[in-house]
């Protein structure tokens, strides 16, 4: 865990599969390359009650965290992320009303923060909800506590999906921000 808190910048790439979305998270390298996998997930698409675990690699035999939704199919449902051994790391959730019109995730590590992210460009979010072509236009989230900055997730342009973390407060857990990462992919066009 200690490697991992020191960290502050991740890549996040989704793998093109039939009837999984799978993520693998890695470690950017100081010269920009991608280093060491830090988490693969794995999660069945049209699932009732959202849950995912993220694991040490792709043999899935080493759980490292999880985020579940606490009711089933609900559009502003809280997501638990725990560790492990399923205990409690923080919790985020969509602010539905808020995402009309601006994407907009509420993230939280208690004792810590409260943040709020929100899509950098009102005018790209709106694109992508009205052009099916345009969910290959990067977006670009900023998670604030106040003016305080959290970290940044930013889509990359392309057909496959990839993600640069950007952490900028040293003291957020870095699991927590994983499992906000993987959440932006999975949980965004619903």
């Amino acid at each position: 865990m200690n490697r991992l808190q020191t960290l502050t910048q991740l890549a996040v790439r989704q793998r093109i599969r039939m009837m999984v979305n799978q993520y693998e998270v890695r470690a950017v390298q100081p010269d920009g390359s991608e280093g060491e996998m830090l988490a693969f997930a794995q999660q069945k698409r049209m699932a009732f009650k959202e849950q995912v675990t993220l694991y040490t690699d792709d043999s899935k035999q080493y759980p490292v965290l999880g985020f579940k939704a606490r009711q089933v199919v609900d559009l502003g449902a809280t997501y638990d992320v725990t560790d492990h051994d399923g205990q409690p790391i923080g919790n985020f959730r969509k602010d539905f009303k808020q995402s009309l019109l601006r994407s907009t995730w509420h993230v939280e590590q208690p004792g810590l923060f409260t943040a709020t992210g929100q899509e950098r460009n009102q005018m790209l979010g709106l694109l992508r909800r009205f052009i099916e072509a345009a969910r290959i236009i990067p977006y670009h989230f900023d998670f604030q506590a106040g003016q305080h900055p959290i970290f940044s997730v930013d889509k990359r342009f392309g057909l496959r999906d990839q993600y640069t973390v950007n952490i900028q407060d040293p003291n957020v857990d870095r699991r927590l921000v994983i499992a906000m990462a993987v959440a932006l992919d999975a949980l965004q066009a619903r």
